[in-house]
């Protein structure tokens, strides 16, 4: 049972990583139409702007994180105003083989700014574990947890009972009518676009510490978001979270339970074949237009 339990712990808290960057995925899909392959390495870069403020300022981490935070929203921002505005005339693969173009640039222009060395960055709360029914978790991975369960409970609670939540719901129904009944769908979009950028910071944060930041530190974790979006639909934003843990969760249990070796790629498999059967995910539902 303890066995199960720790299991249990530590799929959540790697549940929380892909649903903040499944978020982040599925908020800029319903606003933009547009499926972000460049979610990871925007992240990866904005983690690399945590570590260096840390490293080179000395300034505490959660200042660190606070001014990845800033440069999230930035890079973010910047990205739909220079480039994804452009595309409105652009056929739907074109803009997708357009993310994909970012993972280029991102890549290229990261080791400029930060080297070719991986770097390293501490975890939020450095010691203390707490103890649950013969279980371990740290702190950190306890915070990480709560942590994203929380921002995730904030992000639905604006999208619904808020004004601006109302504009984005009313953006991913329907863009050119939002755009007649006066929703600055722009406006919308570019915020979009940096709330994105944060949520990939975030989880760029919580995923750093278990191993290195360098250009590769956020694959994983987009492979993952992508497929937890597939898996709970692209029609809901509360789909892929539900994917999200639902993967972080399976993967651990089969890896330790089945095979260490193949869990992930079991788990894949059998993903594939639920998707042959309903092919919109768990909570997606086929759209028929009428003419």
């Amino acid at each position: 049972m303890s066995i199960f339990l720790q299991l249990l712990l530590r799929s959540l808290e790697t549940g929380s990583v892909y649903a903040l960057a499944a978020l982040g995925i599925i908020i800029v899909y319903r606003t933009s139409n547009i499926t972000n392959f460049s979610q990871g390495v925007v992240s990866m870069f904005s983690t690399f702007v945590v570590t260096a403020l840390f490293i080179n300022t000395g300034m505490p981490l959660w200042l660190a994180i606070l001014g990845g935070v800033a440069s999230a929203i930035t890079v973010g921002m910047l990205i739909d105003f220079v480039v994804i505005r452009h595309t409105k005339k652009v056929s739907p693969v074109a803009k997708q083989i357009i993310t994909l173009g970012l993972i280029m640039v991102v890549l290229g222009i990261t080791p400029l700014f930060f080297g070719v060395d991986p770097l390293t960055l501490p975890r939020l709360i450095n010691a203390g574990d707490l103890k649950i029914l013969g279980a371990n978790i740290s702190y950190n991975g306890l915070f990480n947890i709560v942590f994203g369960l929380v921002l995730m409970f904030i992000l639905f609670y604006v999208l619904q009972n808020t004004k601006w939540g109302l504009a984005v719901r009313t953006t991913a129904s329907n863009e050119y009518t939002a755009r007649l009944m006066g929703v600055p769908t722009k406006t919308v979009t570019m915020f979009a676009w940096g709330i994105a950028g944060v949520l990939g910071v975030f989880s760029g944060v919580m995923v750093a510490p278990m191993t290195s930041v360098s250009l590769n530190l956020m694959d994983q974790v987009q492979i993952n978001a992508l497929i937890a979006c597939v898996l709970g639909g692209f029609q809901t934003f509360y789909g892929p979270i539900f994917a999200a843990y639902m993967i972080g969760i399976s993967a651990n249990l089969l890896s330790y339970y089945v095979s260490s070796v193949w869990g992930g790629q079991i788990l894949y498999i059998v993903i594939l074949a639920f998707l042959i059967f309903r092919p919109h995910g768990l909570f997606g539902k086929k759209i028929v237009k009428k003419v």
